[in-house]
């Protein structure tokens, strides 16, 4: 009996994510197997330039031989113990990291898994921060058009993708959404609405799964105002943007906005494991401080909340942020991607606008019919040089880790370039 492949017990067994399995089953599976720097390998050997950070995540790159050895040095000791009621040295080191690192005023860490989990954390404290401040009737939340907060029922909720949320209406509670840029209307909606909203949540400067949307600058510090004048409480949902994606270690740092609620994850752990976590002000926790009998307790935890070889990622990747001084390293990189998209990607006739912010980049096409999936068609025609590329819809995303050298940068710029014109070329010609 033959031994089936790799490709064809995938097709046999998985359910992929975000994918149309019928698709999947027609085409060839492109199969990880390594990875080594900003280069990913497939089960045949090939390489790839990892252009999207494996889901945005990756920061210093795969392999890191920092990184590798803190999660080695932590399997000696213990892999996983849980953080209901008791602690371990890596999430206390780590949650102190992180409370020197975010923006002023935030002070607690309140430990999960994914950025979802980390959304939904945010969202639980807001509504019971206000139950126990005695004001029950402020039960509500304001998103943004557009949002994108993750894929659990509380997340979505306050998510505005209709491609991606529409569907589970009926399970969702109701959120209130304001035109993203648009200060003067979210005031409106403070106002309409005043004495029940419990916050408002945003993702800071870029929303990324709408296909890297950008804010107006100022928009972010009018939102902290406007918030402050209804006495609301700001989530900032900084789980994509955060740890350098746009240039500073977090968004909100770029106008001086101190959330009351930071949801982070992604780049937390370096790519490297699932981790996340809510920072909260001391305003927010000391609310649910009472005795056992008056129920205050925020009741809510996972099972591998503050995992400690997570946690030992998470340390080794801030520690290597500030070895190798990421931060400055990337502006050069920043300036120089700028210049690249310009020369190749900017001009051509299928793309209809480039936005950026520091590294988060996405490519809209013009329009083409939703049967000829281009943006589908460019990542493939950008695996076939050597890239890895991936559409939201027809909007090519470029994140690459943020140790990319300028060479790698270079070639993936160029890389996507001309995937998008082999890949649109037949539709425009046909068009003419």
């Amino acid at each position: 009996m033959r031994t089936q492949t790799l490709a064809e017990i995938d097709k046999r067994v998985l359910w992929h994510p975000f994918t149309q399995q019928r698709g999947w089953v027609d085409e060839e599976p492109l199969i990880i197997e390594r990875g080594r720097g900003c280069t990913l390998y497939d089960t045949d050997g090939n390489a790839y330039i990892d252009g999207v950070s494996s889901l945005w995540c990756n920061v210093h790159g795969h392999g890191h031989p920092a990184i590798d050895a803190a999660v080695r040095e932590q399997l000696g000791r213990i892999s996983h113990t849980t953080m209901l009621g008791l602690s371990h040295p890596p999430a206390i080191e780590l949650a102190q990291r992180l409370i020197g690192i975010a923006p002023a005023g935030l002070s607690r860490v309140f430990y999960s898994d994914n950025g979802s989990t980390a959304a939904e954390v945010a969202l639980k404290m807001a509504f019971q921060y206000w139950r126990h401040r005695g004001e029950r009737e402020r039960t509500g939340f304001i998103c943004l058009r557009d949002a994108y907060h993750g894929d659990t029922i509380g997340s979505v909720s306050v998510g505005g993708i209709e491609l991606f949320h529409a569907c589970f209406g009926p399970l969702l509670f109701d959120a209130w959404q304001a035109e993203p840029g648009d200060a003067a209307q979210l005031d409106g909606l403070l106002r309409e609405h005043s004495g029940k909203v419990a916050a408002v949540i945003v993702e800071p400067l870029v929303q990324g799964a709408a296909g890297m949307l950008i804010h107006p600058d100022g928009y972010l510090s009018q939102v902290r105002a406007l918030c402050d004048a209804h006495d609301v409480l700001l989530i900032c949902d900084e789980v994509a943007t955060g740890f350098g994606r746009t240039g500073t270690m977090f968004a909100c740092e770029q106008e001086n906005v101190a959330p009351d609620l930071m949801c982070v994850a992604k780049g937390l752990t370096g790519g490297y494991m699932p981790l996340a976590a809510t920072l909260a002000s001391e305003r927010v926790y000391e609310a649910f401080l009472g005795e056992f009998e008056e129920l205050k307790t925020f009741f809510h935890g996972h099972t591998y909340t503050g995992n400690p070889l997570a946690c030992a990622a998470a340390l080794a990747t801030l520690e290597i942020f500030e070895r190798e001084h990421t931060l400055e390293a990337l502006e050069p990189k920043i300036a120089l991607l700028g210049e690249l998209l310009d020369e190749h990607v900017a001009p051509l006739a299928s793309v209809r606008a480039v936005r950026r912010r520091g590294f988060m980049v996405g490519i809209e096409l013009e329009d083409f019919p939703a049967a000829a999936r281009m943006g589908h068609e460019v990542t493939r025609a950008a695996r076939r040089r050597g890239a890895i590329v991936r559409p939201l819809g027809d909007v090519i995303v470029l994140m690459a880790p943020l140790a990319i050298s300028e060479v790698q940068l270079r070639c993936l710029v160029a890389t996507t370039g001309a995937a998008i014109e082999e890949a649109t070329r037949p539709a425009l010609s046909a068009a003419a």
